[in-house]
């Protein structure tokens, strides 16, 4: 008997046999631990399995010693209390396991390492990484595996991330497994982003830099994001910062169409204008007091472009996103670990002459927290900057390292920093 919607195979037998034909059937691995045994009408206990025909070919080829037991299918069985609090990676194997079993194959240790264990969820569509389901034997299952993965892991559609292409705009290559709409919605600090997850790309390791963002106090400010995207910064500037305007640069078309839908998403569509194109090429001058280069592993080409936007009377700041390398931190040795003892006066005067040095100059104090060749990167950064603005204007500018910032690690001793400069003309002599 075929097994309907909301039906699944069951063993029946007395409530005296039970718990032994329990027993028999998990050492057997043919019981159906996601869902509870259920009295059914008649008195008779049912034991949920795996797989009907692998349940009936196993009552043949056993002795049950006397048990009376049959093959049926319950209707709306009931999850049991471990399936519901079975962590989502847990639960996905365990499905990718009955599956196996029902088409005869075996699990094996090359599959387990194949099967993901994080995922990006955007709404009901999860997002898989592209090194998962890559042994041969997932293909031959053909779209039951898809099925099974997404009921897995709650989700109604599902999709496969690709290497990223090799062309300037950074283009996703992602396959659509299950479904046929390829547009999301994803809300982060409840900024509602839409966007085509098959053409843009979105990284939830810039969460902590979005939040920081919007922690800013950005109001009466004009913002220039020279590489918009679909809005990931673009938003919390206005959404949250409260920024009074922003120019919002992209050329991906994809990333257009989606920017367009978020700003009017979020009702902000009238503090901002998108200008498409190359951001090399972009006319605006002397009109912003912040500038966004969110562009990695680097948005070099952008600053020129960024000192013409910034206001020539007054200046702004320059959000420089930037990929890092530095050398591995060595570990401390044993013997390292203790410092020689200060007596109590000698701390407090060597406290108080660097409490005095730290005032003098808050760049010792930034340059002391953060990795070296992150500074020496900023300080060439913040030189570079200020000969463009100076050869802009034709006058002394200053520029002023306010903050770096480490976003996430992008590869093994490269990581995503921001660096906050804050750019002045100097005053006269």
């Amino acid at each position: 008997m075929a097994a309907g919607v909301g039906t699944i195979p069951a063993l029946v037998t007395e409530p005296r046999f039970a718990q032994h034909l329990r027993q028999r059937l998990e050492e057997a691995q043919l019981l159906d631990t996601r869902y509870r045994l259920q009295k059914v009408p008649g008195g008779s206990v049912a034991l949920p399995v795996l797989e009907g025909k692998a349940a009936e070919q196993w009552l043949q080829d056993n002795e049950l010693q006397g048990l009376s037991c049959r093959l049926l299918q319950i209707q709306d069985p009931v999850p049991s209390k471990a399936a519901s609090m079975q962590p989502p990676a847990q639960k996905l194997r365990c499905e990718l396991r009955r599956l196996l079993l029902e088409v005869g194959e075996s699990w094996s240790e090359e599959l387990e390492c194949d099967v993901p264990r994080t995922w990006q969820r955007h709404g009901d569509l999860v997002l898989l990484s592209e090194d998962s389901f890559s042994a041969a034997l997932w293909a031959k299952l053909g779209p039951v595996l898809w099925e099974t993965v997404a009921s897995a892991l709650g989700a109604q559609r599902l999709a496969k991330r690709g290497r990223v292409l090799p062309d300037k705009m950074r283009s996703p290559s992602v396959t659509l497994l299950l479904g046929h709409n390829s547009w999301v919605e994803h809300v982060d600090n409840g900024i509602r982003y839409t966007f085509d997850v098959t053409k843009c790309m979105f990284s939830p390791g810039n969460i902590t830099e979005k939040l920081r963002v919007a922690s800013m106090q950005c109001s009466g400010e004009v913002l220039v994001d020279l590489y918009a995207g679909i809005g990931y910064f673009t938003l919390p500037y206005l959404v949250h910062a409260a920024a009074a305007f922003a120019h919002a640069c992209e050329w991906n078309p994809h990333a257009l169409e989606a920017l367009k839908r978020n700003l009017a998403l979020n009702g902000v569509q009238d503090r901002c204008q998108i200008h498409a194109g190359d951001s090399r090429q972009l006319q605006l001058r002397d009109v912003a007091d912040r500038v966004n280069l969110g562009l990695i592993p680097s948005s070099e080409e952008g600053w020129p472009v960024a000192c013409r936007v910034l206001k020539k009377g007054t200046g702004g700041v320059l959000h420089i996103h930037h990929n890092v390398e530095a050398r591995p931190v060595p570990p401390v040795r044993k013997d390292e670990q203790r410092l020689p003892e200060e007596s109590s006066s000698e701390q407090e005067d060597e406290e108080h002459r660097g409490s005095e040095e730290m005032e003098s100059s808050g760049q010792e104090v930034l340059a002391a927290r953060v990795r070296p060749e992150w500074w020496s990167w900023a300080e060439a950064a913040a030189a570079r900057i200020r000969g463009l603005l100076t050869e802009l204007h034709s006058q002394p500018w200053q520029t002023r390292i306010l903050h770096i910032e480490a976003v996430k690690s992008y590869a093994p001793h490269v990581h995503h920093v921001v660096l906050d400069l804050e750019c002045r003309p100097a005053p006269p002599t």
